[in-house]
């Protein structure tokens, strides 16, 4: 049976739940609840799965906080034997506009501590990411209050329905792969 790892990056504890940094926890969260099954904590992280068509999709919320994802990501890579093509990490991304996405096969971190701690720890930066944009609506100086700051009223509206598309272009990469997803959702956005 093939397994993916679908990691969703965020900060642990109430304060960031909320907050655009997390929107990769968030996004978990939800497909979670529309498969009906729960996190459980474990080493490094809080991990849910589920079966789609013959396959299995391992669910990982690490516990390590942001900068440090790396180590979760590559033990659960290690401990469940999966593929490093089989692996995906949800992040935000302010340089992307609010609900937009950009899924690659691979990339620079572009400023991202999680994607570059992932990267020293994987030693390569050839693995998918889905950067869900969060916009970058902020004065200079003022990025980390921006990314740890909550949504506002207005995005708040759309995010629910951009989170269920984040779940569709994510049981796409489970089975249709990479490329059809990547074509089928980047930079595009349906209501």
């Amino acid at each position: 049976m093939k397994k993916f790892l679908i990691v969703g990056l965020g900060n642990i504890g109430p304060k960031y739940e909320e907050t655009r940094h997390n929107i990769g926890f968030k996004v978990l969260d939800s497909l979670a609840k529309k498969e009906n099954v729960i996190f459980e904590s474990l080493k490094l992280g809080d991990i849910s799965e589920f079966k789609i068509k013959g396959r299995t999709a391992i669910l990982l919320k690490p516990n390590t906080f942001m900068n440090l994802s790396g180590k979760a990501i590559k033990y659960w890579l290690n401990k469940e034997k999966i593929p490093l093509e089989n692996l995906l990490v949800i992040t935000d991304d302010i340089h992307i506009d609010f609900g937009m996405f950009r899924i690659k096969p691979k990339g620079s971190a572009g400023g991202h501590n999680g994607l570059k701690d992932t990267q020293e720890k994987l030693n390569t930066n050839s693995y998918s990411r889905f950067r869900f944009g969060v916009g970058g609506d902020f004065s200079k100086g003022k990025q980390v209050d921006y990314v740890l700051g909550e949504w506002t009223s207005g995005e708040q509206i759309d995010l629910s329905i951009r989170i269920d598309n984040a779940i569709d272009a994510i049981k796409s990469f489970i089975l249709a792969g990479l490329p059809n997803t990547m074509n089928k959702f980047n930079g595009k956005f349906e209501r």
